[in-house]
């Protein structure tokens, strides 16, 4: 299996590359120059994954990264406290929009995930955020439900 992330080298791409690392399934961050993941934490995940025979790719092309995809993951291009770099980022992560064209560079049954929010129409176009392939819905409600579970094992 192999997981693609494209956008900004942040928070988001540094954990995928780890988890994905532990597990045995290959990871490619496709990001724009001057916005790689975390250096050391690539050569980490790197290194987790000889173990578990995960490959673990970081390229400025995003049709690199998404080829042959079976999951296909996004994050917002400006994060908060960022905002007054939201011009720049916007000509730069441009052509890292997850559109229709570059989800047909990942594999036909590959699924479209954001951690949302999400801003339709810039890192995801609407036809990919709302189309057959996205579980983004799914994914936050998934993610509702595991905070609870959480929630109660903290809760006395």
């Amino acid at each position: 299996l192999k997981l693609a992330y494209v956008g900004d080298g942040n928070n988001v791409a540094n954990s995928l590359m780890l988890a994905c690392a532990h597990v045995g399934m290959h990871c490619a961050v496709g990001h724009p120059h001057g916005y790689a993941p975390d250096a050391p934490i690539a050569e980490h995940a790197g290194e987790l994954g000889r173990a578990t025979g995960a490959r673990i790719t970081v390229t400025t092309d995003p049709h690199e990264a998404v080829a042959g995809a079976d999951v296909v993951y996004t994050d917002v291009w400006t994060s908060m406290g960022q905002e007054g770099q939201e011009e720049e980022r916007r000509a730069k992560f441009g052509p890292f929009q997850v559109s229709d064209a570059l989800m047909a560079r990942a594999n036909p049954e590959a699924l479209f995930m954001h951690c949302l929010p999400a801003h339709r129409g810039e890192e995801v176009s609407a036809s990919v955020m709302d189309g057959p392939q996205s579980v983004v819905f799914d994914e936050a409600e998934n993610r509702l439900h595991i905070q609870k579970a959480i929630m109660t094992l903290l809760v006395p």
